[in-house]
């Protein structure tokens, strides 16, 4: 990275490849609460971005509804944006794509706005691999209705009322995996050094890449009892794996003392480094592992963060499709419309 000199404070204003600083990716202020989990999620996507020397130009922010959905009007400002209606913006997101490909795609969602009303939603954009980052901001509970419990509450949690949750959760990894999402992970929103390697990943990959974030409500679910808490989070959480990630043009450098490492080939040529730690050794390419692992954190009460999955050769929506190399969005009427040679051809076939 390329720097100057500010000159008022002497401090050195660090630029990316591009020559764009970290403010650059900035939007516009918070109205989220104090320390809400959603707004450390935000400045994790502002690194991973400005790390990786994308242009803000070239990306699109999709999202639906809720307080997680308000939260790609914080940051990258000069991207495309489109909030959608409640639990739609997995279908939305899916017309944007296909409509211009060429551009980075990162769905903003909430555990409700996914797992509730856009349930279906989610599952299609999956078995379809769309190639999308799809962040789920979860915490367990609607912040923007005062906070009753979500889909994804642990069974018997419970309110700062003290009301329980008498239904079982369903969890957004193991339910990913099952529908064969091919890249999942789950990190916290407090967690920057897991945290920003796993959206560079993600944002890397050519399908759908989920990661389900815990962030805490600090407003409705941040009190004993609450499974989605800051000191629940802090106590349960076992991280599966040290992470980072190399881009294509720097050297790779591998320390093999603490564990075995793997480089992970992305399709650009940049590389996920992933320590697996000594006391739980995982392999990210099973489905079958990933959810026996997960499985088994529940059943030992832990949160258990990392990376699960990953599948890099399975063919996108956008190759299903055989798209072609320009977005569609781009194309003139001109170019849509077959010549009479073309049209003869065509009509041939129903002759």
């Amino acid at each position: 990275m390329d720097s100057k000199i500010d000159s008022k404070n002497e401090v050195p204003i660090l630029k990316n490849k591009i020559g764009l600083e970290k403010k650059d990716y900035a939007g516009g202020a918070s109205t989220l609460c104090t320390g809400c989990g959603h707004d450390q999620i935000t400045n994790h996507i502002i690194s991973a971005f400005y790390g990786l020397d994308i242009d803000p130009y070239d990306v699109a922010k999709m999202s639906g509804i809720g307080c997680s959905s308000k939260t790609p009007g914080y940051f990258m400002n000069k991207s495309f944006g489109f909030n959608s209606m409640h639990g739609r913006m997995a279908a939305v997101s899916t017309g944007a794509k296909i409509a211009n490909h060429r551009l980075t795609h990162i769905g903003m969602s909430g555990d409700g706005d996914s797992i509730s009303i856009g349930l279906g939603g989610f599952c299609h954009v999956i078995r379809r691999n769309l190639p999308l980052v799809y962040v789920v901001a979860n915490n367990g509970v609607y912040g923007l209705t005062k906070g009753q419990f979500s889909a994804t509450s642990y069974k018997d949690s419970t309110l700062k009322s003290g009301e329980k949750n008498p239904f079982e959760t369903i969890d957004i990894c193991t339910l990913a995996i099952d529908l064969g999402c091919t890249f999942v992970a789950r990190s916290f929103s407090g967690d920057a050094k897991q945290l920003v390697p796993l959206l560079q990943a993600a944002i890397k990959h050519h399908g759908t890449a989920v990661i389900d974030v815990i962030s805490p409500c600090v407003t409705f679910n941040n009190h004993d009892g609450s499974t989605k808490s800051f000191s629940w989070v802090k106590e349960h959480d076992v991280s599966l794996q040290e992470l980072g990630f190399i881009e294509a043009t720097e050297a790779v450098n591998v320390d093999y003392e603490e564990g075995s490492v793997e480089l992970i080939d992305m399709p650009d040529g940049s590389k996920l480094k992933i320590k697996k730690l000594v006391s739980r050794e995982h392999d990210v390419h099973s489905r079958l592992a990933a959810m026996k692992v997960l499985y088994e954190s529940k059943a030992n009460g832990e949160l258990l963060t990392g990376l699960f999955f990953i599948d890099e050769n399975q063919k996108n929506l956008i190759e299903v499709l055989e798209l072609p190399q320009q977005s569609l969005a781009s194309f003139q009427g001109m170019d849509l419309r077959p010549n009479d040679l073309s049209f003869k051809k065509i009509m041939t076939n129903f002759s």
